[in-house]
């Protein structure tokens, strides 16, 4: 009390001394009493507040306030979501991290940030768990430079979620410490999640660095020309490996030798293995993933023997693994391979092998990874990639040596002669980054063989047709027996086909899938243009799939039942459904649609209509509140009490009341009005059997005034029920609650007596105005 009366110098004069005599007093000073540490926490700096957390938590004191209150004075922002950070104190820390690392936050700007004790970096470090990487990558320099090493090291325990935002093109040096970073924090890390956003001209060679080493894939030693050695951690794995392949070649003796080339490949040492999959970091210009049977011969020609197009794009990394020794053994047993290698040049100065050359090469690929490539109709995985799309013009991929054009390098063939060797991540986040032909089958080809992946998203990359390039990756994925993938979301401005079409051929490639999203903003990008045919999904019949959720936003295409009925029946574990943007054709397609809903898909628990006319559609809407097996129902900006009458409100008060199953009710968007809004509490009187626990009212002209009566209604009822009531939650976004902050603030003061209230500060006037400036 005396230390909050001096004035401010003095009493941060105070906590200084404090803080200076902690390091020996700290022990005694945590033995205090509950009453007297907690006039103690707040004068404590963030070095040694963090050493106090066990010492407050077993006298039953909080710090959450402390920290928040440090949020506040050093971020001087409000977070976003605030409402449902947890824990203040790692939301600070790892926030406070970035800030630091990125140079947007000086220590020396708050006391109890300056302390000789604390190393910013260092003690913020184990509280991260997701970092984002921006512009020119600085980040990653001074998190690989020597000094943070300890840093690095947190890092990997704790990061699970890397982001990359508007990175720019970057030197060689700086990219030598990007797969620095990556080798420590992904493939000897804890990172499971890669995500990047907004990359409106991503330099190709970053992106595909950033892929290859995301799916698991890395040339240790000479990486990029930087370094001599490989990580301690890969040397002792190395180790391990070369111990067990000895014990392993011991057991099978001579028959090794006799094996044919397939075994061959598998039999080499660990190093030797892995230069075909790593070979992008030897020249990260190339393509990561070339033809196996190039990388194998490639070692054999001489640097200066092979060519490219117009002698001005550099070599490929099949052309600088030729520059280094090979074994002399390795020598001889790669030798028959010369006259494939003859071909692929041939194909690479612009001419084409004969049929029967092509069908000898690819066969014989196949035959050399020994790992099943042809698929039930007699083809490869890669013919499949090979055909979905076509090389770029002025690609700088376009005149490698090797492998060129439609039977290009990147993403054709599988990579199973070329067997992981690190753990990969399992979330893949493309925002915003557009693909090319070329990256598109890279991506492709990683996703073959990428058996750690789960989840992939992919929005606004304008892939168009280059879709049916990834779905064939992710096929040959799927075949995989240790596949997990289960998450695919897919969204851009322009379809390149019907929705709902894409969304039967996803089904078809990948039955497995447990969630699936298409959305799309508009048709097709060129008025009357028509997709080629899709060489991924046929006609036939959908398999019986996993899928348990499907979103599909439609660019304004009619909601046509018939083509969604076969998607159903394909999909009867399916439990939630969401339809965006659609249009209804005509009155009876929402009862075709409610009908097989009921038949086809028992489990389904979540339904949702966002931007769906519903006006016309009062019938169809009672039947959906009052079945049995729904328990969240959204109706979202769906026009639903447009010119609507009293009868129809009553009668949806009334259904909910006597349905005891609906747990969440979600209605933004529905011009409910004041009125309305107090009619619906309602629900909630005597004589309701309602359950339901969630109401969603947002942006729906709601006022103060309108807001008071219905929380004055909704006491009532709960005195009627004997103070027993399942509401529990009130989403309140965008209304017009500022017009009267008075009354706003004493209804928003009762009702959180009542339950737990979601809200924002929202200027209705400014949002009208703008409303009408775009009209």
């Amino acid at each position: 009390a005396m230390a909050a009366e001096r004035p401010r110098s003095l009493f941060a004069l105070s906590a200084a001394a404090v803080s200076r005599s902690m390091a020996a007093l700290e022990r005694d000073v945590w033995a205090l009493p509950g009453h007297l540490l907690r006039g103690l926490l707040p004068l404590l700096t963030v070095f040694h507040l963090e050493r106090a957390e066990d010492a407050a938590r077993r006298a039953g004191l909080s710090t959450q306030p402390i920290w928040r209150k440090l949020w506040d004075d050093v971020m001087k922002t409000r977070p976003p979501n605030s409402e449902s950070i947890t824990c203040w104190r790692k939301k600070f820390l790892e926030t406070f991290f970035s800030n630091v690392l990125h140079g947007v936050l000086d220590v020396s700007s708050d006391w109890r940030l300056n302390d000789r004790h604390f190393s910013p970096l260092l003690h913020s470090s184990p509280h991260v768990s997701q970092l984002t990487l921006c512009n020119m990558l600085q980040g990653a320099v001074e998190l690989t430079a020597e000094h943070n090493h300890e840093v690095l090291e947190n890092l990997a325990g704790s990061l699970r979620i890397l982001k990359f935002q508007h990175l720019l093109s970057c030197d060689q040096s700086i990219k030598c410490s990007l797969v620095l970073l990556l080798h420590r924090l992904i493939h000897h890390g804890s990172v499971s999640q890669v995500s990047m956003y907004s990359w409106p001209v991503p330099d190709t060679v970053l992106l595909v660095l950033i892929l290859t080493m995301s799916a698991g894939f890395w040339r240790s030693g000479n990486a990029l020309g930087y370094h001599s050695s490989p990580c301690g951690l890969c040397r002792e794995e190395d180790r391990a490996q070369s111990q067990e392949s000895a014990q392993e070649g011991a057991e099978r003796g001579c028959t090794a030798e006799q094996e044919g080339s397939g075994g061959e490949n598998q039999k080499r040492s660990p190093k030797e293995a892995d230069a075909p999959m790593n070979s992008v970091l030897s020249d990260p210009r190339s393509p990561p993933l070339q033809n196996p049977a190039c990388e194998e011969t490639s070692s054999k020609v001489p640097c200066g023997h092979t060519s490219t197009q117009g002698g001005s794009f550099p070599r490929s990394s099949s052309e600088q693994l030729s520059c280094h020794p090979i074994p002399q053994k390795t020598y001889r047993r790669l030798k028959p391979a010369v006259g494939r290698k003859r071909r692929c040049l041939k194909r690479s100065r612009g001419h084409y092998a004969d049929p029967e050359d092509l069908y000898d090469f690819v066969f014989t690929v196949a035959r050399e990874n020994n790992s099943g490539l042809l698929d039930k109709t007699g083809t490869t995985e890669g013919e499949n990639t090979e055909n979905c799309t076509s090389s770029s013009p002025g690609s700088p991929w376009t005149g490698h040596a090797g492998c060129k054009k439609r039977g290009g390098p990147t993403g054709i063939l599988s990579l199973k002669a070329a067997p992981h060797r690190f753990r990969s991540i399992s979330t893949l986040e493309l925002f915003s980054v557009p693909l090319t032909g070329e990256t598109c089958r890279t991506l492709s080809n990683l996703l073959s063989s990428w058996v750690s992946l789960e989840n992939l998203v992919l929005s606004y990359n304008g892939l168009n047709a280059n879709i049916s390039c990834i779905l064939s990756g992710l096929r040959a994925l799927s075949h995989h027996p240790e596949c997990r993938f289960r998450v695919l979301r897919v969204s851009d401005t322009f379809s390149h086909m019907p929705c709902m079409e894409l969304v039967r051929c996803i089904l078809s490639t990948l039955p497995q899938l447990h969630t699936l999203s298409v959305s799309f903003d508009l048709k097709h990008q060129l008025e009357g243009s028509r997709p080629e045919a899709n060489p991924v999904c046929g006609k036939a019949e959908i398999p019986e799939s996993c899928l348990e959720v499907l979103e599909i936003r439609f660019p304004r295409e009619p909601l046509h039942s018939a083509f969604l009925l076969p998607v159903l029946k394909a999909s009867k574990s399916l439990q939630q459904l969401s339809l965006d943007s659609a249009t209804l054709p005509c009155p009876q397609e929402l009862r075709l649609l409610l009908e097989a809903l009921k038949e086809c898909t028992p489990n389904l628990k979540k339904l949702s209509f966002h931007d769906v006319n519903l006006a016309e559609h009062q019938k169809e809407v009672l039947l959906l509140l009052q079945d049995p097996g729904l328990q969240e129902i959204t109706f979202s900006f769906c026009r639903l009490f447009e010119n609507s009458t009293a009868e129809f409100l009553s009668e949806i008060i009334n259904t909910v009341k006597r349905n005891s199953s609906l747990k969440s009710l979600k209605l933004p968007g529905n011009r409910l009005g004041n009125h309305r809004l107090v009619a619906l509490a309602d629900i909630f009187s005597e004589d309701s059997f309602s359950s339901l626990c969630q109401l969603d009212v947002s942006s729906n002209c709601i006022k103060p005034d309108g807001l008071l009566e219905f929380t004055k209604k909704l006491e009532g009822h709960i005195q009627q029920r004997g103070g027993q009531l399942p509401f529990t939650h009130l989403r309140l976004f965008q209304n017009w609650l500022d017009q009267d902050a008075e009354t706003a603030q004493e209804a928003l003061r009762r009702l959180k007596a009542v339950c737990s209230v979601v809200n924002n500060a929202w200027d209705s006037s400014q949002a009208f105005a703008d409303y009408i400036s775009v009209m």
